[in-house]
C-alpha cells in the first residue's frame, strides 16, 4: 500500500514539474519576444495597428484548434504546445509594453534629452522604468492565461497536470478531475499573487 502511495506521490510531481516547465517557458519565451517587440512598435508607429491586428488574431483561435494545427507541423508532446501556448502568451505582453511606454509622459523625455541621453539611455532610464509596472500586468495576465490553458497539453501527449483532467473526464472520476484541476489553480492563484506584489512595487516607485 506505501509503495503505491509513493509511485502516486511521484507521478503527481512529475506531473506537476512538466506542468510549469511548459508554462513557465512558453511565458519567458513571450517576454523574450513580446516586450522587444513593443518597444519596437513605440517607435515604429505606423506598423503597431499592424502588428497588434495580426497577434490579436492568434488569440482568437481556440486554444485547443490552434494545438491540433501545431501535430502536423511539430508532431505531439511538448514542443507543439510549448509554441502554442508562446503565441498565447504574446498580445498581453505586448499590449501592455506598448502602452506602457506611450504613457510615459512627453515632459520626462524632454527633459533626458536636454540632459544628452540618446534613444537607448532614454529607453534603459526613463521610458522603461516608468512603464515597467504596465509591463509585469501584461506578464501577469499572459501567465494566468498560460498556466491554466496548459491543461489542454495532455490532448496531444505533452502530459502535465491535464492528464489527470482529461482521464478524470474520460473515466467519469471526479476524484482524479480535481486531482489536476486544484493544483492548476492553486498554481496561477500564486504566480498572479506574486506578480501583483512585484507589479505593485513598480507602481509605488513611478508614484
Amino acid at each position: 500500500m506505501n509503495n503505491f502511495f509513493n509511485m502516486i506521490d511521484f507521478e503527481f510531481l512529475q506531473k506537476l514539474l512538466t506542468h510549469i516547465y511548459i508554462s513557465f517557458t512558453a511565458i519567458i519565451l513571450g517576454v523574450i519576444v513580446a516586450v522587444p517587440l513593443g518597444i519596437l512598435l513605440s517607435s515604429f508607429k505606423k506598423r503597431s495597428n499592424f502588428i497588434m491586428a495580426v497577434v490579436g488574431m492568434l488569440q482568437t483561435i481556440p486554444a485547443l484548434a490552434l494545438l491540433t494545427l501545431m501535430i502536423p507541423i511539430f508532431g505531439i508532446g511538448r514542443t507543439p504546445t510549448i509554441i502554442a501556448l508562446f503565441l498565447y502568451s504574446l498580445l498581453p505582453i505586448l499590449r501592455n509594453t506598448y502602452a506602457g511606454l506611450e504613457t510615459v509622459g512627453e515632459n520626462y523625455i524632454d527633459s533626458a534629452k536636454g540632459m544628452g541621453m540618446s534613444w537607448g539611455q532614454r529607453l534603459i532610464f526613463i521610458r522603461l522604468p516608468m512603464s515597467m509596472s504596465a509591463i509585469i500586468a501584461g506578464i501577469r495576465t499572459s501567465s494566468v492565461y498560460v498556466i491554466s490553458w496548459a491543461t489542454l497539453a495532455a490532448y496531444i501527449g505533452a502530459g502535465g497536470l491535464g492528464d489527470y483532467v482529461f482521464s478524470g473526464l474520460n473515466l467519469y472520476r471526479m476524484d482524479l478531475v480535481m486531482l489536476g484541476t486544484i493544483p492548476i489553480t492553486i498554481l496561477a492563484l500564486t504566480v498572479d499573487s506574486l506578480l501583483r506584489i512585484v507589479e505593485n512595487h513598480f507602481s509605488l516607485q513611478k508614484g
